[in-house]
């Protein structure tokens, strides 16, 4: 089935989809206005679907010939809280912004499963579309991802094989028009820490009379970052940062605790583990050291490494090179050590994560993630679709 072209006459309906999910972006999991968009769209296509997954996520069975042969499709749509300053004619005005591309993660979403629909009575199988809210994190928990799960999103059916996309400015190298994959570890885990450090008081003038947590603290910051460098294997990569340390209230008090929060990313499961036992271990003995303890908390609910399965990675190289052509079909050489909570579903279903490079240095959209003046390549927006909906029906095809 050749999707290319059908993807293209299909490019002008998923800007504007595109567009319209960029003047509404919402933030976490309360996304209930772009939840009402997407199954507006999918009611079009004579999709079912079940929504209220993980609050706002929305779930849909595009059923072929053979029901119990599944494959998901995922695509997050929720924004990030900042207030937009692209100038675009269809910016958001509500003081959130889709700075990460989510809205064209969703619109191609939507555009993929517009494809395969057309071509419904061909499937050998079924299609699970996911459209997942949360995926930049929730402050009341876990994320999309793990919340949907939790409500069923891979319960009935279950799939056998997914895939999704990341699209904007995450590997320089790459130029609009290409597709960059990799097997094994792409992204890394998005691990949150916290180490309450804990001493006595005292008057500024008396140290003697202290436990200092904010000596403590200081030994601590220092013997944290030997961990990478002095115990972890220089080819893995590893990153232990700190990105808060709270404490006292005034300046001629030695305060008695002193917070510090921080992240751990990691691109396998053994090094993630190491690395929290490691954080713990080093804590507490630099605190007792100098007469103090800790409290250490360590947030597993955040996703772990994103892995991609060798053989859905294969399937992915050869249905991209259908759509831009091999040469534009290249390897991801270094991993990203940003994270994405895909990879609480490709922990139950073997798939693979691509990207779509979707900034062009030539039309000025090469702000990063998360900026208020992020913008992407519209003309890419085609691509997408026409590759995943390629690698779907190619793979669904194998298992008849």
């Amino acid at each position: 089935m050749d999707f290319k072209e059908s993807a293209k006459k299909l490019h002008q309906k998923i800007i504007e989809w595109r567009r319209d999910l960029h003047q509404i972006p919402e933030t976490g999991v309360d996304t209930p206005q772009t939840e009402a968009y997407v199954c507006a769209e999918l009611d079009k296509m004579g999709i079912p679907y079940r929504k209220g997954l993980g609050r706002h996520g929305v779930a849909a069975l595009l059923e072929g010939k053979n029901k119990k042969t599944v494959f998901a499709v995922r695509a997050d749509m929720d924004g990030l809280p900042i207030r937009e300053e692209t100038g675009l004619p269809f910016a958001s005005e509500n003081g959130n912004m889709h700075a990460c591309g989510h809205d064209a993660h969703a619109a191609m979403g939507l555009g993929t499963a517009k494809l395969l629909s057309d071509v419904k009575e061909q499937l050998e199988g079924s299609v699970l579309f996911i459209f997942q809210p949360g995926e930049e994190g929730c402050p009341d928990g876990p994320g999309g991802a793990k919340r949907m799960l939790d409500d069923g999103a891979f319960d009935d059916p279950v799939p056998s094989a997914m895939v999704g996309l990341h699209t904007g400015c995450i590997w320089k190298d790459f130029v609009p028009g290409e597709i960059g994959y990799r097997s094994g570890g792409i992204m890394a885990c998005m691990d949150r820490f916290e180490i309450l450090v804990k001493g006595k008081g005292s008057h500024g003038a008396y140290p003697h009379g202290s436990i200092d947590a904010i000596s403590i603290t200081g030994q601590l910051i220092s013997e944290l970052q030997t961990i990478v460098s002095r115990e972890i294997d220089p080819l893995e990569p590893a990153v232990v940062s700190l990105g808060e340390v709270h404490a006292g209230t005034a300046f001629n008090i030695i305060p008695g605790e002193c917070r510090i929060t921080g992240t751990v990313r990691a691109l396998n499961q053994e090094t993630r583990e190491f690395l929290a036992r490691r954080i713990e271990e080093v804590a507490s003995g630099v605190a007792s050291s100098m007469r103090g303890s800790i409290e250490f908390k360590y947030g597993w609910e955040g996703p772990a490494p994103v892995m991609n399965d060798p053989s859905m990675t294969e399937e992915l190289r050869l249905a991209a090179a259908k759509i831009v052509g091999e040469e534009k079909v290249r390897e991801i050489a270094r991993p990203s050590m940003g994270g994405e909570d895909i990879a609480f579903f490709l922990e139950k279903a073997p798939g693979t994560f691509f990207y779509l490079p979707g900034c062009n240095e030539e039309k000025g959209q090469t702000w990063p993630h998360h900026n208020s003046k992020f913008d992407i390549d519209e003309d890419v927006l085609w691509i997408g679709p026409a590759v995943m909906a390629t690698m779907v029906f190619d793979w669904l095809k194998k298992q008849a």
